[in-house]
């Protein structure tokens, strides 16, 4: 079945669990998540696929180093990668929608490359514009992390410091809760998020690309 949008049985399940963020609540309406959670989500980026294949992140979350020991999600999320590298992010909550894409975080290879190409003046430039561009059709640029000040080697007083200190590369939208979210128009706001990037991820896959080093080595 095609995704026809989620439904306010979903948007209830997700304020219950804030509400109780607890074993017994997620025991007690495990099934309403897989039909009215789940299913649908599946269905969405089913009609996403192009920007796929998608891994659908777990509802559990790792507690073992966190002061917040609740331990179930409060949204359910997805995610996609390009062959270019671009990764695609989309996930559904209580409070709304959110769709991302780029470089969410850069293994040390790819921070090398990204810092150089921003370095440089025709290609830092360039990325500068395009980063401007999407902010001004109402996405959020931003990083998983980013340093406090300049990167060893670069000047505090860079004209482009803002985006040599990210540790990564993406541009996202928040979307409060509305009614167009349980009809089928969600696809469509999705992509066009998604959309809205498509130049700055260009530049992001010409100039940084994925990594090559040893999944080890990039968790390091």
């Amino acid at each position: 079945m095609g995704f026809t949008g989620f439904s306010p049985e979903a948007v209830a399940f997700y304020e219950g669990l804030q509400a109780d963020n607890s074993r017994t609540y997620w025991q007690a309406n495990k099934a309403v998540y897989e039909s009215a959670v789940k299913a649908p989500f599946l269905a969405l980026l089913d009609e996403l696929a192009d920007y796929g294949p998608f891994q659908v992140f777990r509802p559990y979350k790792d507690v073992r180093f966190s002061k917040d020991k609740t331990p179930y999600k409060e949204n359910i999320g997805g995610y996609g990668e390009s062959e270019g590298g671009a990764g695609f992010y989309v996930a559904f909550s209580a409070t709304g929608m959110f769709a991302g894409s780029g470089y969410y975080s850069m293994a040390s290879d790819q921070l090398e490359r990204f810092r150089d190409a921003i370095d440089a003046e025709a290609t830092g430039a360039e990325l500068a514009r395009l980063v401007a561009a999407v902010e001004q059709q109402g996405l959020r640029p931003g990083a998983m992390s980013e340093l406090k000040t300049a990167p060893r080697g670069y000047p505090k007083d860079h004209p482009r410091i803002e985006l040599l200190r990210r540790k990564g590369l993406m541009a996202g939208r928040e979307f409060p809760l509305a009614k167009w979210m349980y009809t089928k128009a969600a696809v469509g706001r999705v992509r066009d998020a998604w959309e809205v990037a498509a130049d700055m991820n260009a530049w992001l896959d010409l100039h940084v690309g994925p990594s090559t080093l040893p999944p080890e080595e990039w968790r390091r």
